[in-house]
């Protein structure tokens, strides 16, 4: 027998594990300078937002009259300067951008073909981008909500009307602003595999996640279902806090849980699903 005729070993390529998917897209987003000062910048605009509310309760407090500043502390309104809806809109434009641009970016660029072509699983590589996008964003998310909180009641504590982190209701509003921004980055994520351009991407967020929810009005039962199925109508629904304001159609604060759950799966799957069966 010749050496011609003896069989050729195949060797395969092993697959990857999905941790080390998990450290690659890791290296990939962090490897973009762009990514540190998105977060640094939108943390120091968000927290600004809540500490200049703060600040202009306290240094005006004094020249409220007697019943302003009575109904202020009876209802609670210092946590109305916790986060603020201003600081809201902000994270979320801040967070869908980023969750937009980890995807599209790599469309862009031309990288997305040599990525899909060194690992042809597309599902199991864009899960874990989702995973590493969504971890960044909840510790950014938890940074700015604790750091917002924290700044905005010692300010208003040296007038005497900052609460504390212990205080009913505090506690859901911090996590609710935190997991804000996680939701918005995967639904930016979602956006992105779809449209897969950056303009397109980040016009299409701040259609569905900022100017959606700002047109749709609660006066009628189908817009109002419409308005609480949206990340924005839902964290103001955690984070309410102040006087009771009165609802054609009110909702629980489980619904609000609920909308955060499904826009941060749904995003997810349409992520996922999105490359699959589609050219590059």
């Amino acid at each position: 027998m010749t050496s011609l005729d003896l069989p050729v070993a195949s060797v395969a390529e092993p697959r990857a594990r999905f941790r080390d998917l998990v450290a690659s897209e890791w290296l990939k987003l962090w490897s973009l300078r762009s990514t540190g000062w998105s977060l640094l910048l939108g943390a120091i605009v968000v927290v600004a937002f809540n500490f200049g509310t703060a600040w202009d309760h306290y240094r005006y407090f004094l020249q409220y009259d007697e019943a302003s500043r009575a109904e202020f502390v009876a209802n609670d309104m210092a946590l109305w300067d916790a986060f603020t809806y201003n600081a809201a809109l902000v994270l979320i434009l801040s967070s869908a951008a980023m969750g937009a641009v980890a995807v599209v970016g790599e469309y862009g660029s031309g990288l997305i073909r040599t990525t899909f072509t060194a690992v042809p699983a597309r599902g199991a590589l864009m899960a874990a981008k989702v995973l590493v996008v969504t971890v960044v964003q909840a510790v950014f998310g938890a940074a700015v909500a604790g750091a917002s909180f924290w700044s905005t009641q010692a300010m208003l504590s040296a007038r005497g009307i900052g609460l504390p982190i212990t205080h009913p209701g505090a506690p859901r509003i911090v996590v609710a602003s935190a997991l804000l921004a996680p939701v918005c980055a995967v639904a930016g994520m979602a956006i992105g595999a779809l449209l897969r351009r950056g303009a397109n991407s980040i016009v299409g967020a701040v259609v569905l996640l900022l100017l959606l929810p700002a047109v749709l009005t609660d006066r009628r039962h189908l817009t109002a279902v419409l308005a609480h199925a949206t990340p924005l109508h839902a964290w103001q629904r955690l984070a309410d806090a102040g006087p009771p304001a009165e609802e054609l159609f009110p909702w629980s604060a489980g619904g609000a849980w609920l909308v955060y759950a499904l826009w941060t799966l749904g995003g997810a799957a349409v992520t996922v699903l999105a490359v699959r069966g589609r050219d590059q």
